[in-house]
């Protein structure tokens, strides 16, 4: 048991450490390369951020563990929205300006939509996660044709300017990269490895490991990221990260069990988990788009209640495991 809480705890600390390596590495490296700072924040830092359930979920998937792969998609989505803006918006009171995020949101909509109809039937096919990663190809051309149209007008675009380092060597920055990626595959097996000793251990189910601690081990940099970026007034970076990190969980990250370890998976993700994910979109939908021309903005009542969703939430996947074990 103490081996595979070591290994959890290391591997979370290396997981966001190597991120942040990876994340650093890679934008300066396409900024070297010529591409905008738009287009660098919209796909290189919002994947970056989700590089950690990606390579979570394919060892967990690649092991025949697809319920903590599956977990950690719907777990991190649902930690993102409800504890990371939730958090977020406490500290600071969320304002979004960024015409680019607005035209995320309903991308996010859609892609939950999507996810959650292909999950509908109660399993997860090769065609799925096939139809999953043709998708995030649709959404990286996307969000390129934004980044062009919406690179000289976007407030997202100043913000994200300010993030990346304009001086770094392209040398060493792909260096940093390569440093990090394998930071990051290191980390990612020493977590899965350590979860799913600690789920065998006290009987509880792979999925149930992947919604509550990896899901939140998998989410500290876009936690990191949000409440950075809203301390330095960046809210559109703030929930950029976000936006950007749940399109990829669901896209990519939910598609490695669908292509590595496709199946049917428990009942309760149906009738438990995605109506929760859903919900909070929604929620975040609803709260920070802003309608009739007015910005969008996340107060703090709002932000207490995301937080609230995300406790309730916990505690009642903590009641399920202990009035059915």
């Amino acid at each position: 048991m103490l081996w595979f809480s070591l290994s959890i705890l290391f591997g979370f600390v290396l997981l966001v450490w190597g991120a942040d390596r990876f994340i650093v590495g890679a934008a300066a490296l396409a900024h070297n390369l010529g591409v905008s700072s738009l287009l660098i924040g919209l796909t290189i830092v919002g994947f970056g951020t989700s590089a950690p359930e990606v390579l979570v979920s394919a060892m967990a998937s690649w092991n025949g563990n697809s319920g903590l792969a599956i977990g950690n998609a719907l777990g991190s989505n649902i930690t993102n929205i409800a504890l990371v803006l939730g958090m977020t918006a406490l500290v600071i009171p969320l304002t979004v300006g960024s015409l680019t995020l607005k035209r995320e949101y309903p991308m996010l909509l859609g892609v939950t939509l999507l996810a959650a109809g292909l999950m509908w039937n109660g399993e997860l096919s090769v065609i799925d996660g096939v139809i999953l990663l043709a998708m995030l190809v649709v959404v990286l051309f996307l969000l390129w044709r934004i980044a062009i149209a919406q690179r000289q007008s976007d407030p997202l675009a100043k913000e994200i300017d300010e993030e990346i380092p304009l001086d770094m060597p392209s040398g060493k920055a792909f260096w940093l990269f390569l440093f990090g990626l394998i930071v990051l595959l290191i980390s990612s097996r020493m977590l899965v490895w350590g979860a799913v000793g600690i789920a065998h251990a006290f009987g509880v189910s792979d999925l149930l490991i992947g919604l509550t601690i990896v899901a939140l081990g998998t989410s500290l940099p876009e936690l990191a990221a949000s409440i950075s970026g809203a301390m330095k007034n960046e809210h559109d970076i703030a929930i950029g990260n976000v936006i950007g990190s749940n399109i990829y969980n669901l896209l990519a990250v939910l598609g490695m069990p669908a292509l590595l370890a496709p199946g049917r998976f428990a009942p309760e993700v149906l009738t438990r988990d995605v109506p929760m994910m859903l919900g909070l979109t929604l929620a975040l939908f609803v709260m920070a788009y802003g309608f009739a021309g007015r910005p969008g903005r996340i107060n703090r009542f709002e932000g207490a209640i995301l937080l609230a969703a995300f406790i309730g939430y916990q505690g009642f996947l903590f009641y399920s495991v202990t009035t059915n074990g």
